[in-house]
């Protein structure tokens, strides 16, 4: 997202204003939902669900003021393909993955599939090596064991963050 957001600043300001809202929209409700769920293995509707429309719209505008039609269409098609996929995977292991990652993973959909179609792999790619990292260091530490729970939501965020940093 940042060759995207030095375009925007260059060529398009009002894209950039608007992008920039909607990226500081995903870092301030990302920070917030990765503690409560750290703290609380929860995805609380209320902070995950008036995002969805807050972030299609930013986004959306910024999109349509660079002219980028092709980008809503991207975060449309990203925040499904990332929705129901990751639905098919909490109805597969209901005990593995939570509802609240499912529309968490929507909701990044539309940020990575903005970025672009890489993201919407590299995104959960990433997701996943780093919760299974940090899985793996707990285990080794002795802290955990292979069956602990652990919060996915900060994983999905941060995976999102560096796909979005790096790809686009």
């Amino acid at each position: 997202m940042t060759a995207v957001l030095a375009d925007y600043l260059v060529q398009e300001p009002l894209a950039f204003a608007l992008l920039t809202a909607a990226l500081l929209g995903f870092l301030t409700v990302g920070g917030r939902l990765s503690v409560i769920d750290w703290r609380t293995h929860r995805l609380p509707d209320r902070i995950v669900l008036p995002s969805y429309p807050a972030a299609a719209l930013l986004l959306g505008l910024a999109a349509g003021a660079a002219g980028e039609w092709h980008r809503v269409l991207g975060m449309i098609a990203g925040g499904a393909v990332l929705w129901i996929g990751f639905g098919a995977l909490h109805l597969l292991s209901r005990r593995g993955l939570g509802f609240g990652d499912v529309k968490l993973a929507g909701l990044l959909g539309l940020y990575l599939g903005f970025a672009g179609g890489a993201g919407l792999w590299w995104g959960p790619v990433f997701a996943v090596v780093l919760g299974g990292l940090w899985s793996l260091a707990l285990v080794l530490a002795g802290r955990a064991t292979p069956a602990s729970p652990v919060a996915f939501g900060p994983f999905l965020i941060g995976g999102a963050a560096l796909a979005l940093a790096v790809l686009a």
